[in-house]
């Protein structure tokens, strides 16, 4: 293959990746509510997630169920899978496991985290790696930190940049926000602007702050930021409800 062939290919493989990079994802990475089927709240003290099914539950449904069955007299149980709900943390601990046996990478990505609260950056990493490696996308967002912060692995910018855009790609608005961030940094105004403007639209209340900075600074202009401010509001209003304003308000510490 010639060099201006191989060129041509390049380019033509670069346009393809922006092409997906910079398309609106449908929702953002954590989805819907199992039950209720309303796009989970990107606060996440706003969930519980289900060690015996690896599902995430809105404090609504949450609440709801466990609300009808005390008022049955019926043994607490998930209100997805009808598993019994666990006695303890440790039982908890357990039923993730067996997801993580059945190769549940929700189940991997969770037990990542709790290895990286505890700083063992390398059991987090071989859990994130094979969550990764079945597409999970808050898998790739926290490798992309670990690659960026040399912790359980070298330091490497070209992987950090792969798996920011593979956790983006699958609707991450912060790893969206943070390759928003190097563009600008880049004086790449434009595709910053544009990655802020997708993750408004998810959510994502740092990327429209940092549009108005863009707007006030002329780089984007009034329309950029009143149209990501109407995506924004949409978003934030579509994971309301009144039921889960009761189980949040239930819940709340």
């Amino acid at each position: 293959m010639s060099t201006v062939a191989a060129a041509g290919d390049d380019i033509q493989l670069a346009e393809l990746r922006d092409r997906d990079l910079f398309t609106q994802p449908d929702s953002s990475h954590l989805g819907d509510c199992p039950i209720c089927c309303l796009p989970l709240s990107l606060d996440q003290s706003k969930a519980t997630f289900m060690g015996c099914c690896s599902k995430n539950m809105c404090r609504g449904c949450q609440y709801a169920n466990a609300k009808r069955e005390n008022e049955a007299g019926l043994e607490q149980r998930c209100a997805f899978c009808r598993e019994p709900a666990p006695k303890s943390y440790e039982k908890h601990l357990k039923n993730v496991m067996n997801r993580i046996k059945k190769n549940d990478p929700d189940a991997m990505c969770y037990i990542g985290k709790m290895r990286h609260m505890e700083r063992d950056y390398k059991t987090a990493f071989e859990y994130w790696t094979k969550a990764a490696s079945l597409s999970h996308r808050e898998a790739h967002f926290w490798l992309s930190r670990l690659y960026c912060e040399g912790r359980g692995v070298e330091k490497d910018m070209k992987k950090y940049a792969y798996h920011s855009e593979e956790a983006a790609i699958g609707g991450h608005p912060e790893a969206r926000y943070n390759l928003g961030c190097e563009e600008v940094t880049k004086g790449r105004y434009e595709r910053g602007k544009r990655h802020f403007i997708i993750a408004a639209n998810l959510g994502y209340h740092k990327s429209l702050k940092f549009l108005m900075q863009l707007y006030a600074a002329k780089h984007a202009n009034k329309e950029d930021y009143e149209g990501a401010l109407r995506g924004y509001q949409a978003a934030v209003d579509a994971t309301k409800s009144s039921e889960r304003e009761k189980g949040e308000g239930f819940y709340k510490v």
